[in-house]
């Protein structure tokens, strides 16, 4: 359980320093120029770890399964609506919100659960849900607008997520195969933009250039590990953890990047910040306190 703990830890914390990277950049390449890199770079690295580590037998049943290839389809491009608005809000100074955004996420994912899975909800989760939803009209109501980048990285993350319950492949695969089918675009993309005599990466001094290059193993490492934790931990104690990503980013934005978070704000934030108290108290209260009947599981 410690290994999988170090895993666990270190890829949220990689997840949660992910600003950093990101404003290392914004002097020099557009935030949609960077996902259509972290797309390329990511696919290239994916297939050197997947080669490395002789992985590819799964690429054949898939070919013939267009309807899960189609499926991995809408969660791909649900992974770049998130990715490029992320980058978009950290390249724009907009890192506290996009924090809560993955704050938010939990709830979201549970309720989408409740919505297309038919999943049965507990009183504390109905809670949590109201909670998250009344911070929401909290801050809508304080700036006169919903905090649209921190819903819209919930809703695309949460629906990627449940697309990704249903799918049929780990993560290293699932990632790779997500990669690849919008790498034409990302191809596209480049191609228009040499043409167009607009590409930001053959201007790009050196050490973006390397930068850029590494997105590939900055996206896939943290994955890696995460999956490494996951099978190692309960799902309860993973779901505490996951909080330690949004809580980083939240600390960068303020203290480092010096955006502002005020009272009408922190507010917002104290009201969600109860509701995943709720939400992690009750999932780990029902992991370590409910058992399983005598006899249950066992096999002979």
């Amino acid at each position: 359980m410690q290994a999988g703990m170090f895993y666990a830890i270190a890829s949220y914390v990689l997840w949660g320093m992910f600003p950093i990277y990101f404003k290392a950049l914004e002097a020099e390449i557009p935030p949609v120029d960077i996902v259509m890199h972290r797309m390329l770079w990511s696919f290239l690295f994916l297939v050197i770890v997947l080669t490395v580590r002789k992985q590819w037998a799964w690429v054949a049943p898939m070919l013939r399964q267009p309807r899960v290839i189609g499926g991995f389809m809408a969660s791909a491009l649900l992974l770049t609506a998130n990715w490029t608005t992320y980058i978009w809000a950290v390249n724009n100074n907009h890192i506290v919100e996009a924090s809560l955004g993955y704050f938010i996420n939990p709830m979201v994912s549970v309720a989408l659960g409740f919505i297309f899975l038919r999943e049965r909800l507990r009183p504390v989760q109905w809670l949590a849900i109201a909670l998250a939803a009344a911070a929401v009209l909290w801050l809508t109501w304080q700036t006169g607008h919903p905090p649209w980048i921190a819903l819209t990285l919930a809703v695309t993350f949460g629906s990627y997520g449940l697309l990704r319950k249903t799918a049929s492949l780990g993560a290293l695969p699932g990632l790779a195969l997500e990669t690849a089918l919008v790498l034409p675009l990302a191809l596209a993309f480049l191609v228009y933009t040499t043409v167009q005599d607009q590409n930001t990466f053959v201007s790009a001094s050196t050490s973006t250039k390397w930068l850029l290059v590494a997105a590939g193993p900055i996206t896939s490492i943290p994955l890696l590990m995460f999956a490494a934790g996951a099978r190692r931990l309960p799902l309860s104690l993973i779901g505490v953890l996951q909080y330690i990503t949004p809580s980083l980013q939240l600390l960068l934005g303020v203290w480092l990047y010096n955006e502002q978070l005020d009272g009408a704000r922190l507010v917002g934030f104290i009201v969600i910040w109860c509701a995943l108290i709720l939400y992690s108290a009750e999932g780990l209260w029902r992991t370590f306190t409910i058992r399983p009947a005598p006899g249950v599981g066992d096999q002979s």
